[in-house]
Order: C-alpha cells, then structure tokens, then sequence
C-alpha cells in the first residue's frame, strides 16, 4: 500500500461507481470501506460478492440510513433481521445509522428528517436504541445529521441532544464534522463550539463530505469535493480525533477512485502532522 501518509484510520464510502476499478486494484491507499447496509442487506448479486471480497482484505463498516431510529412507532423487526444476517456475514467493525426519523410504518421517506430536541423525543430515541442494541446483541453509532428547519419548542440546542443520546443509551456516536458545518451555517451558530460540545470518549467514528452552497443555505448533497472551511474544522480537531476511524464519504458526483483516495491522503497527512505536532512539543 505505498504512500508514507497512509493511516490505519482513514476509509472511504464504497460506492457502485468503484466496483470495477476495486475488482482489478484490491490493494488501495484507502484503509477500511464504508458500506451503506441497505444496499446490502436485499442483495445476492455482485454488490454482496464484492463487499465480501473486501471484507478479506479491508475492515469494512456497515453505515445505514433507514433504521428510523426515531420512530415513534417503534423500529422495524424485519428491518433488524436483514441488517443482523448482514452483520453476521460481513463482521463489520462498527454498525451505524442517523439520529432522526425516516418514515412512518412501512412507508420509507428515504430522506434523513430532524427531531425535536426535546426530553419525550430523547426518551423515545433512548428506548429504540435499547432495542436494535439489545436486538443486534451489539453497540450502535449513531451520525448527528444536516438538518433546514428547526423545531419552536426545541429544549435545548442539538449538540447537548446528540451528547444525552449517547450518554442515556450507552450507544456511541458517529460525528459528521460536514454536518456540524452545515447546520451552523444554517442556524447561525459557530460549528467548532457544536464540535467541542461533544463528548469525543463517545465518538467512534467520523464522517467528512462536501456539501452544496445554495447561497441563503447549505444543502448536505455530499456531490462536491470537501470545501476548505470543513478542512479547517477538521484540521482543529485533529489532535483529539487522531484515535478516531475517519470516513470520506462522495455520494452525488462521484469522481474516479483515484480522486477520492486523494481525499483520503489530505486527512491521513493532517492527522499524522497533528500527531508529529504533538510530540515535538511533548520533547520540546
């Protein structure tokens, strides 16, 4: 695997577009992929064919969006009993999914749709995560999500919602440094103070993409190569998340493999150069 900046920590989405090029290439500069489940948990074909031949050579993550962990309904059985046979194939190394709701009964909105920050939809999120763990007999990550409106009678801001997700669950967290950069944009508030607020003991994982600049709002597409002031946060946290898994994820857009695998050198090299950082100043 060649390069001097490549760091166990840093994957990428595995997305259709690359099959081809992983097929002929398996040895990458990329450490681990990142699977959506769904596209998985239905699949016989050349999808799960090819996961399972990554699987030999990479650690994979299983990273879904239909959960509906938010739910008031409950979360779907037959969901869970697809994503644990899937589980139980792949042996991810971490299993994630979003803090929101997706849809009500059968019907999937196929979107990631916000919740109020409020202490009923905190105990509710609560108790549908104390099911899928206990369900899956495994801990969950749960990703903060971009949200465009907010709720009148939220009771607290959404960094203090995620942290007592975890906390009250004992689930971990996925932070999507991209998301926090979006929703501050959106909001108007300062996305490192969101970045700060949360309890990093309880970070897994971490997301970095690109969104799209609609002029009045940031629009969370992951259709644009990662914009600099996402680097910038990125690159403040660095010393603390130099332990943490991180996932470049292009889902709109997509370029070649070689490209993204760019992306992924660029944080490797910020987080190796926090690392040498921090240890000249530890021997100064």
């Amino acid at each position: 695997m060649g390069s001097q900046f490549v760091s166990h920590k840093v994957g990428m989405g595995l997305r259709p577009p690359h099959y081809p090029y992983l097929e002929e290439n398996p040895q990458t500069d990329v450490a681990w992929f990142e699977a959506i489940s769904e596209n998985y948990m239905d699949s016989l074909g050349r999808p799960l064919e090819l996961l399972l031949k990554l699987r030999k050579d990479y650690p994979i993550a299983l990273h879904g969006v239909s959960m509906n962990i938010g739910s008031t309904a409950g979360i779907r059985v037959d969901y869970l009993e697809k994503l644990r046979n899937l589980i139980d194939r792949v042996e991810p190394f971490i299993v994630s999914d979003h803090i929101c709701w997706t849809g009500i009964g059968t019907q999937n909105m196929h979107d990631l749709l916000p919740l109020p920050y409020t202490e009923d939809s905190l105990q509710q999120v609560v108790d549908n995560i104390d099911f899928v763990q206990d369900y899956l007999r495994r801990p969950l990550a749960l990703e903060n999500v971009s949200t465009y409106l907010s709720f009148r009678h939220n009771e607290m801001p959404e960094w203090d919602f995620v942290s007592e997700v975890s906390k009250r669950s004992g689930c971990a967290l996925l932070l999507d440094i991209n998301n926090a950069y979006v929703n501050g944009m959106n909001h108007g508030f300062d996305p490192i103070n969101f970045l700060r607020s949360i309890p990093l003991d309880r970070v897994a994982q971490i997301h970095m993409a690109g969104p799209s600049d609609y002029g009045r709002y940031m629009f969370d597409t992951h259709a644009n190569e990662i914009p600099e002031e996402v680097w910038s946060l990125f690159t403040q946290m660095a010393p603390q998340i130099s332990h943490i898994p991180i996932c470049i994820e292009r889902d709109e857009d997509i370029p070649d493999f070689k490209t993204l695998e760019t992306e992924v050198m660029k944080a490797a090299y910020i987080l190796e150069s926090s690392h040498e950082s921090q240890r000249s100043t530890i021997f100064v």
